[in-house]
């Protein structure tokens, strides 16, 4: 079996080479189409029939896999040829009697309609160069590239630091790097992005035994399981004992550059997770969940389908959980308040300044808040078996800070900062990283268009910092000159919700949170948000663990 899919070479198809690409292609054409016929019904039945007639599963011989990736290119490659050809081998197959598979869902993210994201082969100039891109480095165009480019200059800066984690030279064999990926999405039962470097982890030749749980995988990666879960769910408890654990262990020790790249790739791992609940990515087409070999009923969709998560697009609107029906004026009502809170603090900021003590009180005062916000959707739930068996101890969570009497001192920015320490000690230690990091964190942070729903030349800044910092506050870390007091006035209770979800337990994030904050506002604007949580999440892992690595370092 394995020897026969080896035939079937993808590789080609990344090239930018139009003629190395069409070779690729006839070769995957004569593959499938060989396969094909060792299991298609009699070839005397006219095709008419064959197509009209009962067809013939295709889940022999690795087939439904490979018809799988050829109908994930027919919809989701940016080069025409491919799309194209996908599409007419996948006609073929079928006129021998054999069903394809058909794609699951609608669009890229379950929370964003179709209509509204970007299509693959309507794309401009530039975003074509960065599908192009992308295609060519992961040998796929994935559903969070396609709703990430919605801000395409942070998308091709994302783009570049994970390939540099990922591809290029560094500390980690390759192999290690996305087991690493998969241990730090398992953490939030992420079964998105655990999917898609399974997949990667075989292609690099990782040992599929590591797969079958964490106690498979080398003592060394084990070791790391401590470390991961602490980064998750509770950084803040990260020392120097944890480091010095990792570093001192005898046979199965790691080198400070590879903890480095372990860490960010955790990190990295950890809040893109955040990411793909946060935005309701969909699985992918070829993955689990993203397609069906049955045929589609005449509603749209099948029993089979509900059982594995698909519903048609009316029951997803009329579903309690879909879009909580507000009329327009109290939206606009709603970005109206907003723009007059700001308007209001930014007066107050020229008139006075608070006391470094009442801002401390201030700061401690939002600390303790954010530890009651909670959805009232917020209950346990138990990880699959699937993603679960990547990492132990499955009841280990988020906690609170000072649940049960426990205190953890506030960690004060001006006291160990990205900028001032953790940058040259990532770049010390994993030359270039600390660099493309620094890229990505200040892109996310500074993006605007000057707009706010339908209002435009609208200074953002003040609200962009009350999300970051709020992020911020919530792991315990304190910005001195910041007035935390705005906090309150700039980010509502069902905004406080979906933040401290996304961030904290993202896989308890639902299309109703999605809905039901800055109603008026753009999904494109959804998106911005989630990369302001994306990055000030993983800075606060960082700056944790950065920390405990200085301390030992000294």
């Amino acid at each position: 079996m394995e020897e026969r899919e080896g035939e079937v070479r993808w590789d080609g198809l990344c090239s930018r080479d139009a003629a190395s690409r069409a070779a690729a292609l006839d070769n995957i054409g004569q593959v499938v189409l060989r396969r094909s016929e060792t299991i298609a019904p009699v070839a005397a039945v006219p095709l008419s029939r064959a197509a009209d007639g009962p067809l013939v599963p295709a889940a022999r011989d690795g087939l439904s896999e490979v018809l799988a990736r050829l109908l994930m290119l027919s919809k989701r490659c940016p080069f025409p040829d491919v799309r194209e050809k996908s599409e007419a081998i996948l006609s073929r197959v079928q006129e021998l009697g054999i069903r394809i598979p058909r794609p699951l869902g609608h669009g890229p993210s379950r929370f964003i309609p179709e209509k509204e994201t970007i299509q693959v082969g309507n794309e401009d100039a530039m975003m074509h160069a960065l599908f192009a891109e992308s295609f060519a480095t992961l040998g796929r165009l994935d559903n969070v590239t396609l709703v990430m480019v919605f801000h395409p200059q942070y998308l091709e800066s994302f783009l570049k630091t994970q390939h540099y984690l990922l591809q290029m030279d560094g500390p980690l064999p390759l192999h290690y790097r996305h087991y690493i990926g998969i241990m730090a999405a398992a953490r939030h039962q992420c079964s998105y992005l655990v999917n898609l470097h399974v997949n990667d982890f075989l292609h690099v030749g990782g040992d599929p035994k590591w797969l079958n749980g964490l106690e498979n995988a080398p003592q060394k990666l084990q070791n790391l399981g401590e470390l991961n879960k602490m980064l998750a769910h509770r950084p803040w408890l990260i020392t120097k004992e944890h480091i010095e654990q990792l570093l001192k262990t005898e046979e199965n020790s790691w080198s400070l550059a590879e903890l480095i790249h372990a860490v960010v790739l955790l990190t990295h791992y950890h809040s893109l997770a955040s990411f793909t609940f946060g935005c309701g990515i969909s699985p992918e087409i070829d993955c689990e969940g993203g397609h069906t070999f049955r045929p589609p009923s005449v509603s749209n969709y099948c029993i089979c389908d509900i059982t594995n998560g698909y519903h048609g697009v009316d029951e997803i609107q009329a579903s309690p959980t879909g879009s909580i029906p507000v009329s327009s004026t109290e939206s606009v009502c709603e970005v109206e308040a907003l723009m007059e809170k700001m308007k209001q603090l930014q007066e107050c900021r020229d008139e006075e300044e608070a006391s470094q003590e009442e801002m401390a009180t201030r700061f401690e005062r939002e600390k303790r808040e954010s530890m009651f916000v909670c959805s009232s959707e917020d209950e346990e739930s138990a990880p699959t078996r699937d993603v679960s068996r990547h990492f132990e101890d499955t009841s280990y969570g988020y906690k609170d800070f000072s649940r049960h009497g426990m205190h953890v001192p506030t960690f004060r920015v001006q006291d160990y900062s990205w900028e001032d320490h953790g940058y040259s000690l990532v770049n010390r230690l994993y030359p270039d990283v600390g660099q493309l990091l620094d890229e990505k964190f200040h892109i996310a942070y500074n993006l605007t268009y000057n707009t706010m729903a339908m209002h435009k030349d609208v200074d953002t800044s003040m609200l962009r910092r009350a999300i970051w910092n709020y992020i911020h506050c919530m792991f315990g870390i304190r910005y001195d000159d910041y007035d935390y007091g705005e906090i309150n006035q700039l980010l509502d209770r069902s905004f406080k919700v979906y933040i401290k979800t996304v961030v904290c337990t993202p896989e308890k994030t639902t299309k109703r949170m999605y809905d039901s904050f800055w109603r008026q506002f753009e999904h494109s604007e959804k998106v911005h948000v989630n990369l302001l949580l994306v990055e000030a999440r993983m800075q606060a892992e960082l700056l944790y663990a950065l920390r405990a690595i200085t301390r030992y370092m000294t």
